[in-house]
C-alpha cells in the first residue's frame, strides 16, 4: 500500500495535513476525517518503527474523555463509526477502525492550553532558573513533582516543527483577544480538574495536560484534537510518586529512557527500536487505556466502529 509517511494511508480523500501523528482528510466543508496513525517521535524526531495499535489507544481515551465532558465543553467529534466512512474510505475500515474521528471543521486557535497541577517538566526547569511557572510566582522551596497549590494556565504557540514555544497568558490574549483567550482558559481548568479528580480515583495522577481549542461558525469555542491521552497529557500512577523525582508516566517516557541511553544525537535517522522496546511501549499506552476507562482494550476494538 502506497504511503507518504509512516504509516499513513493512501486513501483517495484529500489530504490537508500529516503531523507527527495525525493524518487529517477533508470530507466538505463542514467536515474532516481525522486518522491517528502508530507513529511515535521522541525528541522531536519521528521513529522509524510503529507502536502497534497506538494509535488505537490515542482515538479510544479521546472518545472516553470527550463522553465525560460534554457538560464542560462542546466538542467536534461528530462520529466514529464504520457506518459513516466516506466511500472511498470504507475499503480501508479494517485498517482505520478505534483510530478514526469524523469530526466538526472549526478555525483552530493557534494557542495550546496546557494546564499543570504538578511542578515538572518544563515548568520545573522554569522553576528552578526564576522561581516561576509561565511567569507566576511560585512558593519557595518546591521540589521536582511537588503539587502546586493550584493548577496553573501556561500557554504555548503550536510549532509545525520541533518544540512548541511557552508563552505568557497576556502573549496568549494579545493572540486570541482577552475574553476568548479567558473562555477556553477557564473551560480547559474544568476540563483538567474533572480528569485529575477521575483518574486519581483510579490510583493515576494527572500531572499536566494539554487542551486545543476552536471556534466554530456560530462563534463558539469548541474543545478539539486529541484530549487527555497519553500523548497529551503526562499521566503518573499514584503508587510510584514520590516528591523530588520525575514518576515514571504512562507514555513514551519508557522510550525516551532507552533513546537517552544511546550515543544518539536526537537528530534524524532515529536509532531502531528493538521488538523488546516496542512491545515495552505499548504495553504502557494501553495499560493506561484500560486504568483509565475501566475497560479492557480489546473490548473497545471490538466496539469502536459501531
Amino acid at each position: 500500500m502506497a504511503s507518504t509517511a509512516v504509516g499513513t494511508l493512501d486513501l483517495p480523500l484529500r489530504r490537508v495535513a500529516t503531523g507527527k501523528v495525525r493524518d487529517i482528510y477533508e470530507l466538505d466543508d463542514h467536515r474532516l476525517l481525522f486518522v491517528t496513525s502508530d507513529r511515535i517521535s521522541a525528541y522531536d524526531v519521528v521513529m522509524n518503527e510503529q507502536i502497534p495499535d497506538k494509535g488505537r489507544v490515542l482515538t479510544g481515551m479521546t472518545r472516553f474523555w470527550l463522553q465525560r465532558c460534554v457538560d464542560l465543553s462542546p466538542n467536534h467529534l461528530l462520529t466514529m463509526s464504520l457506518g459513516d466512512l466516506p466511500e472511498g474510505a470504507k475499503p480501508f475500515a479494517e485498517e482505520l477502525n478505534g483510530r478514526f474521528m469524523i469530526v466538526q471543521r472549526l478555525n483552530m486557535m493557534p494557542v495550546e492550553f496546557v494546564v499543570r497541577g504538578y511542578l515538572v517538566g518544563s515548568g520545573w526547569s522554569e522553576y528552578k532558573r526564576n522561581g516561576t511557572i509561565a511567569g507566576l510566582e511560585l512558593p519557595t522551596g518546591l521540589r521536582e513533582a511537588d503539587k502546586l497549590p493550584e493548577p496553573v494556565f501556561t500557554p504555548a504557540t503550536k510549532a509545525v516543527t520541533g518544540h512548541d514555544e511557552n508563552i505568557s497568558e497576556a502573549q496568549a490574549a494579545e493572540i486570541l483577544g482577552a475574553e476568548r483567550m479567558e473562555e477556553a482558559r477557564d473551560k480547559a481548568f474544568a476540563l483538567y480538574k474533572m480528569a485529575a479528580g477521575y483518574a486519581e480515583e483510579r490510583g493515576i495522577l494527572l500531572a499536566d495536560t494539554k487542551f486545543e481549542f476552536g471556534v466554530d461558525e456560530d462563534g463558539n469555542v469548541v474543545l478539539a484534537d486529541e484530549v487527555l491521552t497519553p500523548d497529551s497529557s503526562r499521566y503518573w500512577p499514584a503508587d510510584a510518586y514520590k516528591p523530588g523525582t520525575s514518576p515514571p508516566s504512562f507514555d513514551k517516557q519508557y522510550l525516551r529512557d532507552w533513546l537517552s541511553g544511546l550515543d544518539w544525537n536526537k537528530e534524524p535517522p532515529p536509532p531502531t527500536l528493538p521488538d523488546d522496546v516496542i512491545t515495552g511501549t505499548r504495553s504502557r499506552y494501553i495499560e493506561a487505556y484500560e486504568r483509565i476507562t475501566g475497560r479492557s482494550f480489546a473490548d473497545y476494538i471490538s466496539t469502536a466502529g459501531a
